[in-house]
């Protein structure tokens, strides 16, 4: 295990590695180079003489690996770190951290297109139905996750499904980012600088979620047979599946999902400030 001092610390702040991680791996991480200079960022907030930890200030002092997870072997994926924040005082805030870097929530909704513009009958939502271990779940249905790949294009193992399923494909154009219309990026500087998407996790995870819209209006003949073909059941050995969900029913069918929660509860809030 060696040790060395994270760049551009004040107070200089350790930083001990695990055997299989060096200094160049973990400084290359995106989600740790995020998540430090995030949470610098909200600790020198507390100069401004009206924050509440003014008085005594919270400083992050150590960082201690723990565990570090690579994807085929030679990309970092997961990260899980113990981070020591104090004040002088003595006081110290919970710093069990799981670093993994943020993804993408889709909101995907069909309707038929003999039906009225700007009405919400017969909409449908495609949800995916696949493995969850870390939740105990060999079926968990939830809004599609994945990453915008660099032309903003949704991308990962849902997009694939959706594709080869529906031949449908999402281009970036097409895409209403509803967290960004909710979540107004911080006016000053001195204000903490959080992602603009959902933290399903934040007292555990660094995880953020932006939730993104696309709409369309399809054949009826069409979502039909989707609607007969999309059901969520697999076949045998299938990994992931999609399935169509009533848009009116997705706070329950989606219920166990924190995007598809998110996702209804930004659709709806938009919808009723008239922002989509």
């Amino acid at each position: 295990m060696s040790t060395f001092t994270l760049p551009c610390s004040n107070p200089a702040v350790a930083v001990n590695l695990t055997s299989n991680l060096s200094q160049e791996q973990l400084l290359a991480f995106p989600a740790f180079q995020n998540w430090v200079a995030t949470l610098q960022h909200s600790i020198s907030t507390q100069q401004n003489q009206h924050h509440t930890f003014h008085a005594a200030p919270y400083k992050l002092r150590k960082i201690d690996i723990q565990s570090a997870d690579f994807f085929g072997g030679k990309r970092l994926g997961f990260l899980k770190l113990q981070a020591e924040v104090s004040n002088d005082k003595g006081e110290k805030l919970p710093g069990s951290v799981f670093l993994r870097g943020g993804s993408v929530g889709m909101m995907l909704i069909l309707q038929p297109d003999d039906v009225p513009v700007q009405t919400e009958d017969e909409k449908q939502v495609i949800l995916t139905v696949q493995p969850r271990i870390p939740a105990g779940s060999l079926a968990l249905a939830e809004l599609p996750a994945g990453m915008l790949d660099d032309a903003g294009t949704f991308a990962g193992g849902a997009a694939k499904e959706i594709a080869e399923e529906t031949e449908l494909e999402i281009p970036a154009e097409d895409l209403i980012n509803m967290t960004e219309l909710a979540i107004p990026a911080a006016p000053l500087k001195s204000d903490e600088q959080l992602q603009q998407a959902m933290y399903p996790s934040p007292g555990g995870c660094d995880e953020f979620i932006p939730i993104f819209l696309w709409q369309k209006r399809v054949p009826r003949s069409q979502l039909k047979e989707w609607q007969g073909k999309l059901t969520g059941l697999r076949e045998h050995g299938e990994k992931i599946t999609l399935m169509l969900c009533p848009l009116n029913q997705l706070w329950k069918l989606g219920g166990r999902d924190g995007k598809a929660l998110a996702g209804w509860a930004l659709y709806q809030g938009l919808r009723q400030e008239g922002k989509i």
